[in-house]
């Protein structure tokens, strides 16, 4: 799906495990960058419904690195 600037989807989190998680979550293109926004929904001290937003850069995964061998200067060679 190719979002247009200034504009996105947001979708209800079906993984959803606990309260810290978003209640929905989506992507969006805000001045030509690609973000993402996670919103959950709270009540404010009257009861009213409210949308709490949070926008970060899309994950991107790491490659795991395989750590250094040591190396062992007593070998006979």
């Amino acid at each position: 799906m190719e979002t247009k600037n200034n504009a996105g989807a947001i979708f209800k989190n079906n993984y959803k495990k606990t309260e810290s998680h978003p209640d929905y979550k989506g992507k969006c293109m805000v001045n030509g960058k690609e973000m993402e926004i996670a919103l959950w929904v709270k009540d404010t001290k009257t009861g009213e419904k409210y949308f709490s937003a949070s926008f970060s850069e899309p994950y991107v995964a790491q490659e795991p690195t395989n750590p250094p061998v040591p190396l062992n200067d007593d070998l006979p060679f």
